[in-house]
């Protein structure tokens, strides 16, 4: 067994020209890869098509190279399978974990839990995916210290087999939109139905042209998902806290505008209210008893 794998696996003249062929193919492909590259930089600027080509070259030149390099080894491979098959166990063990990343990517590629552009929630980290490789995955975080979705400037690279241990939250398969939800405490003594009156007319102001849309988008997800939802409209639910009347706007919007909606729902909320005496906002208060004090003066806050 030793000699024969001496044999083809040293600086033989055999063995000096396989090398030299597979050299020569690695660097064929490469400058290959090279020129259709360049070449597409100069007939569009447009990022998504871009990063499609270059994935796309890439993937397909490497499939290419590798078979025109096997096929030069084939011969060897069948003088030592033996060797190989022992060699091939035992580092399937070292690289457990590289192994379990290039499983995660076949996994990513066929079943699609996410795509690059998608926005997903995978773990703790929350991010728009910019990039699929064959080890990790890179997402343009979002959310952490930045309220409202927004990105942070930062990119995070995940291990492709982390899809096989954590759930993955996908804000854009099914539907671009999300449910959210803006609560707006006033007090007791306020006039709550025209508050709430006055909160239906701007969120519908804001959101019900959307539920035609919305509609149509989840007709089209029932041919992949169970999705049952039944009321779209935007509404305005009330509820009783320590500190007053609880109303909460609850509307649908596109997941990359949600700290904007809020933001125009929210102007508008403080205009309205600012026109209307009757409807004050409420905050938590500490009342202090006096028993030796009568009157007015016997509460204080």
């Amino acid at each position: 067994m030793f000699e024969i794998i001496q044999e083809e696996i040293g600086l033989s003249p055999t063995n000096q020209r396989k090398i030299l062929i597979s050299l020569a193919i690695i660097v064929v492909v490469w400058v290959l890869r090279y020129l259709i590259l360049k070449l597409v930089w100069r007939q569009t600027e447009d990022p998504r098509l871009r990063y499609q080509w270059k994935r796309t070259i890439g993937f397909t030149l490497s499939l290419i190279g590798f078979i025109l390099v096997s096929s030069v080894w084939i011969s060897a491979f069948a003088r030592f399978g033996a060797f190989l098959g022992l060699f091939t166990a035992g580092l399937a063990i070292a690289l457990k974990d590289p192994l379990t990343n290039i499983a995660g990517w076949l996994f990513i590629n066929t079943r699609k839990p996410f795509s690059v552009g998608d926005r997903i929630q995978i773990g703790e980290n929350t991010g728009d995916v910019i990039d699929i490789r064959l080890f990790q995955f890179a997402i343009l975080e979002v959310g952490n210290w930045v309220e409202g979705d927004q990105s942070t400037g930062r990119i995070i690279h995940i291990p492709n087999g982390i899809v096989f241990l954590q759930a993955q939250a996908n804000y854009s398969k099914g539907f671009k939109y999300i449910w959210h939800e803006i609560p707006v405490l006033i007090t007791f003594e306020s006039n709550w139905e025209f508050a709430r009156s006055t909160l239906e007319k701007i969120i519908n102001k804001h959101a019900e042209h959307l539920t035609k849309t919305v509609e149509k988008e989840i007709k089209e997800a029932t041919k992949k998902f169970l999705i049952t939802y039944t009321h779209l409209t935007p509404f305005v639910y009330i509820s009783v806290k320590d500190s007053g009347v609880l109303l909460t706007i609850r509307y649908l919007c596109d997941f990359r505008k949600r700290r904007t909606s809020e933001h125009d729902i929210w102007e508008d909320v403080l205009k309205e209210f600012a026109k209307n005496k009757d409807i004050e906002f409420a905050y938590p208060t500490t009342r202090f008893f006096n028993q030796h004090l009568e009157g007015p003066d016997a509460v204080s806050k």
